[in-house]
């Protein structure tokens, strides 16, 4: 699961250097970015195959009104309510790392081995009358499950743009194995017993 992520202070000059934008195409102002709120995407500009920045709102409204802000995916191509965005309307979130919760409620920081901004996978549609976005999860890997099941699908800096481009590129990138990450913790809750 992806419940909440943050752009750290570097996040938007790394992302400009690894992706060849212009600089100052991103603004990213430092801090958490929470389910209910504005985030900058990246998505495909329509008469080019440039990288726009874009604010999306994070979350889908379903009909009896809760926000859904995950989508699995190994079924988000079975999912009537995200098929049609997963093949056509994909975005990019970059962060800068990302936070998960284990079960006695301690907080985990990932973010990845090298330092640079982590690249999550995800799709919009309109949902409340604005463009609205989920993140795509999967399987944790090693460094992730001793602390969650699931964790954001996260795409290599090398392939954003065919992600964003080619469909069925997208689709098998979405079910590669994910990137080792770093996993730190501010505290460490320990038993005496």
């Amino acid at each position: 699961m992806c419940g909440r992520y943050y752009y750290a202070d570097k996040t938007a000059k790394a992302v400009e250097i690894e992706l060849q934008l212009p600089y100052g195409t991103l603004i990213l102002p430092a801090g958490d970015i929470v389910p209910g709120k504005a985030a900058i995407a990246l998505l495909l500009g329509k008469e080019t195959a440039d990288i726009k920045v874009c604010d999306l709102h994070w979350g889908l409204t379903t009909k009896d009104k809760k926000l859904v802000i995950n989508a699995r995916a190994e079924s988000v191509l079975e999912k009537p309510m995200f098929s049609e965005s997963i093949k056509s309307r994909r975005c990019i979130l970059p962060a800068g790392g990302f936070y998960e919760w284990n079960r006695d409620k301690t907080k985990y920081t990932f973010t990845s081995k090298d330092g640079n901004p982590l690249y999550l996978a995800g799709f919009y549609d309109m949902s409340d009358n604005r463009d609205s976005f989920v993140i795509l999860t999967t399987e944790a890997n090693s460094s992730m499950s001793p602390v969650h099941d699931r964790m954001p699908v996260i795409i290599d800096k090398k392939n954003v743009r065919e992600y964003l481009c080619e469909s069925s590129a997208a689709l098998d990138m979405i079910k590669e194995k994910m990137p080792e990450l770093d996993r730190t913790c501010d505290y460490e809750q320990l038993s005496l017993f």
